[in-house]
């Protein structure tokens, strides 16, 4: 075979590189099959995004015609005790639940992370109550949670403990909303972090000992650091579902007693929904949005990575 029949393309090689041609002359086809995606994507997010803008600047009861009064319903909120009550107890969640759901799911993680026995069904267990609604978790706890016949308080006197009105003192509703949530949220953290660890080479703990590092430092210096986008990713989502808690307030407590446990979203459901002010609601839901979004970039800033 001479040089040139080296060289020369076989016609397989021809054949490829018209396909190729072909491709590349066609590089928009394969766009097209985003565009199912993009169709209900923009009619279902994008469009109620900017609809709920538009009517969030009217006055709109669902029955008349919606009729533009500007920046009125958002000025309406600094008057609006309700709001500040429901923006309140929301913050007092946030700042109960997020920290317990990140860190809660983390020791577990680490924990079902080591050879233990029993592993398996550790994991399948804390991950079991991903699989239960909203509204069954709240029927069960609310079973859970019962002054008279339910197991906290039965637990609680076989420790010599006094039981106690969780859903109907003030001082107890938002905790035990809190204890259901992280019980009900923590499986997925979970799996998360799970992942996370087992990303993390051994050889980092194996060098980190051979230099003394105990258990603390192992955890300080090679385990945080290495979990450094999954704790960014978890914080955020939590902090977000948080501030978005509703299903399992409304059925635990309905935002009682005395509005002690009354959220945001609750709130906007209230006013579009049993009071028909639907500028007043979407107004509200905007103002969420904002709170949120500031929440989530002071995160990226607080945890993204200082070289970065």
């Amino acid at each position: 075979m001479s040089v040139l029949d080296r060289v020369r393309p076989t016609s397989r090689e021809r054949r490829a590189a018209r396909v190729g041609a072909r491709t590349g002359r066609g590089s928009l086809a394969p766009l097209l099959y985003l565009v199912p995606f993009l169709v209900f994507f923009t009619i279902f997010q994008i469009y109620p995004i900017f609809q709920g803008l538009y009517v969030s600047l009217t006055k709109w009861d669902l029955v008349t015609e919606p009729r533009f009064v500007g920046l009125e319903n958002y000025g309406n909120l600094l008057n609006d005790a309700l709001f500040w009550t429901a923006l309140r107890n929301t913050g007092l969640f946030v700042a109960l639940n997020a920290p317990l759901a990140v860190v809660v799911p983390l020791g577990l993680a680490m924990l079902v992370n080591e050879s233990i026995p029993g592993r398996t069904i550790f994991r399948s267990a804390f991950t079991t109550p991903l699989m239960i609604s909203v509204s069954s978790v709240g029927v069960l706890w609310v079973w859970f949670l019962n002054p008279t016949f339910g197991l906290i308080n039965h637990y609680a006197a076989m420790l010599g403990l006094p039981g106690q009105n969780w859903l109907t003192q003030s001082g107890w509703a938002m905790f035990a909303v809190v204890i259901t949530t992280v019980w009900w949220t923590s499986g997925w953290n979970l799996v998360l972090f799970l992942a996370g660890l087992q990303e993390i080479p051994e050889q980092l703990y194996d060098a980190a000992k051979i230099d003394g590092a105990g258990n603390w430092a192992l955890f300080r210096y090679v385990t945080l650091p290495g979990l450094r986008a999954t704790l960014l990713f978890v914080g955020v989502t939590t902090v977000i579902g948080s501030f978005r808690v509703f299903g399992q307030v409304f059925v635990m407590t309905g935002g009682g007693p005395f509005d002690s446990t009354r959220t945001v979203v609750q709130h906007i459901y209230e006013s579009g929904f049993r009071y028909f002010r639907m500028g007043g609601a979407s107004a509200v839901a905007w103002a969420l949005f904002v709170i949120v979004l500031v929440f989530t970039v002071i995160q990226f800033r607080l945890v993204r990575d200082p070289e970065q």
